[in-house]
């Protein structure tokens, strides 16, 4: 264990973020992806004192024919790239590009990395997620986002509902349990004036509301929006001298994958191909590559597509035990102001859905103190981590 550990601290703190920035969010903005992803990086450079010109690395998460290729982008906006890379479109890949960016300016591959995502649904007629018309969520063996067709799984949504039914039955919560989640993240929001959403919502207005897949009501699904976010990733040695305090990336965790692993639920859980255990979390290399524990988590981050992927983040990161998390979400713990404050922007469900990069900006803010009413007090250090199981521990 202590070896594993000595190679997991190589890289800690050896790739900080030294600016951020963001577009306009909304929906249907009359804008291309090109275009919202020229003013989140232009943005990002403006916050952390650099030019275009610095930029010599670029992450993208989230490419056409929604979004914008990192190559398409480095030739529209005359960037000059040593190193490109770019994922498959979906949210859990945000991570994954921070920790290759991360790498990449240790190992000397380039000094400024461009982390983004930008997507318009300008001129598209009807979005298609999931099905026949989704080259994604049509793949064999439990698709993009665990679609699975042949059992009427044709949505994302699905997946995360059959998940939520499930562990409804096995735990005893309640829809009324579940409301705390888009109710907190709602009221998060509240304090943020780029929210899309930013009005109160009840627990009457929640239960009124619309089942999509049930247990789901449509409160439970994230917000479909044109934008763009960036976050630029350096060196501590290049970020000295720049316009903001450097916010460090002191532990990083790995996207798995395997038959022990479904997208929306954790190992062992027994949903889609998993086997059903008895797992439990344990130590997790990404606490112990920062050297904290979830006890030292000032604030908690997560993919918030469908609100119950935050009841089982929170379990699979051990911020509460298995079967425990709906009690844990209640009185508004994951409020700002609350116990441990989770996605203090108002995530994915009420701020908007930039592919999660709006999350990791706002973690940024968080951790420089920039973020006004909704500031967590004294925020040193902040988790983004998945239900799917990647991760990233910030700090100042």
């Amino acid at each position: 264990m202590a070896g594993d550990t000595d190679r997991l601290r190589r890289l800690a703190d050896q790739a900080v973020v030294c600016g951020v920035g963001e577009s306009a969010y909304g929906r249907r903005l009359g804008r291309s992806a090109i275009d919202l992803a020229a003013d989140a990086i232009q943005a990002a450079v403006a916050d952390a004192g650099l030019t275009k010109g610095d930029i010599d690395g670029m992450a993208v998460t989230f490419g056409s024919p929604l979004g914008a290729d990192a190559d398409t982008l480095a030739f529209a906006l005359g960037l000059e790239l040593k190193a490109y890379n770019q994922t498959w479109a979906h949210g859990r890949f945000t991570g994954t590009a921070l920790q290759w960016a991360a790498m990449t300016v240790a190992a000397g591959l380039a000094d400024v990395v461009a982390c983004l995502a930008a997507v318009s649904f300008t001129g598209v007629r009807r979005l298609r997620v999931g099905g026949g018309g989704d080259r994604e969520g049509a793949r064999e063996g439990g698709g993009g986002h665990g679609e699975d067709p042949v059992y009427g799984m044709t949505s994302p949504g699905a997946g995360a509902a059959l998940m939520a039914r499930k562990y409804m039955a096995r735990h005893g919560a309640t829809a009324e349990d579940l409301a705390a989640v888009p109710i907190s993240l709602r009221h998060n929001a509240t304090l943020n004036p780029l929210a899309m959403y930013s009005e109160p919502l009840t627990l009457q207005a929640y239960l009124g509301a619309r089942h999509v897949a049930e247990p789901l009501r449509i409160f439970d699904y994230c917000q479909v929006n044109d934008g763009a976010a960036c976050v630029l990733v350096t060196t501590p040695e290049r970020a000295a001298d720049l316009a903001q305090p450097p916010v460090y990336l002191g532990g990083m965790q790995g996207l798995p994958a395997g038959r022990h692993e479904f997208i929306w639920a954790y190992p062992g859980f027994g949903t889609a191909q998993q086997i059903e255990t008895d797992w439990t979390p344990g130590p997790q290399p990404v606490h112990r590559m920062a050297g904290v524990t979830p006890a030292d988590i000032d604030a908690f981050f997560t993919y918030d597509a469908f609100s119950p992927l935050v009841w089982l983040a929170l379990e699979r990161w051990g911020f509460c035990g298995i079967g425990e998390v709906w009690q844990f979400t209640a009185d508004g713990r994951i409020q700002v102001g609350g116990e441990l404050p989770v996605n203090t922007n108002g995530g994915l469900l009420s701020e908007a859905h930039i592919m999660a990069w709006n999350h990791q900006v706002e973690i940024v803010r968080q951790l420089r103190g920039q973020c006004g009413e909704r500031q967590v007090a004294g925020a040193e250090v902040i988790q983004w981590g998945n239900v799917y199981g990647d991760s990233l521990i910030y700090h100042r």
